[in-house]
């Protein structure tokens, strides 16, 4: 196969995954970025002493990473590390529980018998029952173009449609959850699996119960010197293998001709390419660098995934009782959700995520103190008063945690640094901040995300979270390796 001319928009994780793979193939790739640094959300910043990872939290199938290694045929311990983790997170309840998820299996649903009313065999079978759902459509779902005849003829397919009415699709997850634990506690605990592709336990179908086997069955990972190092390691990986890298280039139009790529314009320049791949959010690529093309209006006007108001936290103190990832529960669970995915204000005491990676790397509190990534889910941003957000939020988290930890924290925190989904959405285009692309909030969902290509343009495609098959660092990884598949068979 000869090899192409290939131009890459953005280099968020997908994009850079996409341009390792294509420059494995034999392409010339060069990857066209507006800020002046890769990874898109999933970066860092350090200040005052403190080392924070801004973006994605939890590190979960990292062989997708590792399979980045090996088409380039480098070693992964040359670049990146990491270790598994003993126990997934703590979880805090309103009543006083505290619950620690054991990564192992058996671990996991002996103490969740002890903790919560829940039989140990009933959880296992739960369990089982998220792998089962994983192994009949990852292939189909996950692996593969949704969009393309080839992937519906397959023994798996079949499979998988065979066994439609085990996968709970016309139920939702929180329905589901009910049915089968009586402990609310418990059902709070998995509904929250929801969140980690941005869509409410009370609307996405209970498919999504499948999200646990992914965190229980295949564990839950630290990377070593934080999750940014997953963007250094890719960064450096592909630079090493050729790819070209131009940052602060903005790009401001995909050109084509007779319904087929030319390349870009960047500065009032046209750069020419044989194909172009956009890592950018699909909303602003047709809305401000397709605007000669018809967009796929139903598609684009999908309701957004969540958000999420971050603080970013210098503590003075350090908390033997939290590990590196820690939730705290709200007492009442759906209605936080009813505020959030109904657009209206986040409630007065939202669920709280607290991230503290210098639990496992020292040098990234000053001795004696933690950096906190405290975080809680909130709407895409449609112009809501962020400013009056912000404050009675940070005032209710902070209630919230010194109330569970019996600590003051607000005369802790001697740094501070806030993310919102106006800032999420300046920093990385990700139309109204939105985190996942779509909300996965109905059962077609997977079906209504945008292809990773464009049938009407040739030699245009698309990666990242906004497209198929998602966001998330696993998915985004794999929406690369779908491109990359397509772009090797059409040429």
């Amino acid at each position: 196969m000869k090899g192409k001319t290939i131009i890459i928009i953005g280099s968020g994780i997908a994009g850079m995954a996409t341009a390792i793979r294509l420059r494995s193939q034999g392409h010339e790739v060069t990857v066209f970025e507006s800020n002046d640094y890769p990874g898109g959300k999933l970066t860092a910043f350090s200040a005052d002493g403190y080392r924070f990872d801004m973006g994605p939290s939890l590190f979960t199938m990292p062989h997708f990473v590792e399979d980045l290694f090996k088409v380039t045929g480098k070693s992964t311990e040359d670049y990146f590390a990491y270790k598994k983790k003993d126990t997934v997170c703590n979880y805090f309840y309103e009543d006083g529980t505290k619950f620690s998820a054991s990564a192992n299996i058996e671990s996991f649903a002996e103490d969740a018998s002890n903790t919560f009313n829940v039989d140990k065999a009933a959880l296992l079978e739960y369990l089982n029952k998220s792998k089962r759902k994983y192994d009949l459509t990852s292939s189909l779902f996950l692996e593969k173009s949704l969009h393309k005849v080839g992937t519906y003829l397959s023994k798996d397919t079949l499979k998988a449609i065979f066994q439609m009415g085990s996968l709970d699709i016309s139920t939702t997850l929180a329905e589901l959850n009910r049915s089968v634990f009586k402990d609310e506690r418990l059902v709070q605990f998995y509904n929250r699996f929801a969140t980690y592709n941005g869509s409410s336990p009370y609307k996405t179908p209970g498919i999504m119960s499948m999200i646990p086997h992914l965190e229980q069955y295949f564990g839950t990972y630290f990377p070593k010197g934080g999750m940014h190092s997953i963007t250094q390691s890719l960064f450096q990986l592909s630079k090493d293998i050729g790819v070209v890298y131009q940052f602060n280039k903005k790009v401001e139009e995909i050109v084509t001709t007779n319904n087929k790529v030319l390349g870009i314009n960047v500065g009032g320049q046209l750069v020419k390419s044989d194909i172009v791949v956009s890592n950018s959010d699909v909303v602003p690529t047709y809305r401000r660098l397709l605007p000669k093309h018809k967009s796929p209006e139903k598609i684009l006007k999908q309701p957004r995934s969540s958000s999420a108001l971050i603080f970013y936290w210098g503590i003075n103190k350090k908390f033997p009782e939290l590990d590196l990832h820690n939730i705290f529960f709200s007492d009442d669970y759906e209605i936080e959700f009813d505020h959030i995915f109904n657009k209206r204000q986040v409630c007065n005491d939202p669920t709280v995520y607290i991230n503290i990676t210098s639990k496992e790397e020292e040098s990234d509190a000053p001795k004696g103190c933690e950096n906190w990534f405290t975080m809680i889910n909130v709407p895409s941003n449609i112009g809501q008063d962020w400013d009056t957000i912000i404050a009675e939020s940070r005032k209710h988290i902070v209630k919230k945690l010194s109330r569970l930890l019996n600590e003051d924290i607000q005369s802790l925190i001697e740094f501070e640094s806030v993310l919102d989904p106006r800032l999420i959405e300046s920093k990385t285009q990700s139309y109204q901040g939105a985190l996942y692309g779509a909300s996965s909030n109905n059962k077609y969902a997977a079906f209504l995300r945008h292809p990773n290509f464009k049938n009407s343009i040739k030699n245009l495609y698309f990666c990242g979270g906004s497209v198929h098959p998602g966001g998330g660092i696993p998915l985004c990884l794999l929406s690369g390796k779908i491109v990359s598949e397509l772009i090797m068979k059409k040429n």
